[in-house]
């Protein structure tokens, strides 16, 4: 999360902080390049995200999280407002009523709880986080890259989407997966039984 102790949020003499202006200069930028990247995103937390750390965390695509991490939606203990896509990415992913609650209260959630709800893929041993993680960015690396960023942005869209256009938008991705090498690859590995 921010540094409350950063200049761009210490009040002092009167000086009030445009808080808006940083979220515009520095994390909305991250996260929508997080979301509209056509490669998958695997966050590794281990230890508090908070606030904005929650956020960026959310826009990643497969998060892994140490039994020792945690979340914390920590706006309303300070007079703020959720930012950096939390307002959206959090009810998305674990439903409006924990959302609700988590931003409302700023209870901390272990990283179990954020598992059984939904919010995180796995939760593993400190010791273990980085080689999983590695393990898992390697596997993503050698799958079909085409395929895997149309199911984020297919994914992605269907919180907007209305049926038809998700439909129209699957028969379009499902277009240009068809015309990939990896398709091509696939069927044939497929196939040949390797």
């Amino acid at each position: 999360g921010q540094d409350l102790n950063d200049r761009n949020t210490v009040i002092s003499d009167g000086d009030i902080p445009d808080l808006g202006k940083s979220v515009e200069r520095y994390y909305n930028p991250l996260i929508r390049r997080m979301t509209s990247l056509p490669k998958p995103i695997i966050g590794a937390v281990n230890g508090v995200a908070a606030g904005a750390g929650v956020s960026l965390a959310l826009a990643c695509d497969i998060v892994i999280a140490s039994r020792t991490a945690s979340f914390i939606q920590a706006f309303c203990r300070i007079g703020l407002t959720p930012d950096s896509g939390g307002s959206l990415l959090l009810p998305y992913k674990i439903g409006h009523a924990r959302a609700m609650g988590m931003a409302l209260l700023g209870e901390k959630i272990s990283a179990e709880q954020a598992l059984a709800w939904g919010m995180i893929w796995q939760v593993v041993e400190p010791e273990e986080l980085e080689n999983i993680t590695r393990e898992l960015a390697q596997h993503l690396a050698a799958q079909p890259t085409v395929a895997l960023g149309c199911i984020k942005q297919s994914t992605y869209a269907a919180a907007s989407n209305t049926l038809e256009q998700q439909l129209d938008l699957e028969r379009d991705l499902q277009r240009q997966c068809g015309h990939s090498k990896d398709f091509r690859e696939g069927v044939s590995a497929f196939i040949e039984k390797r």
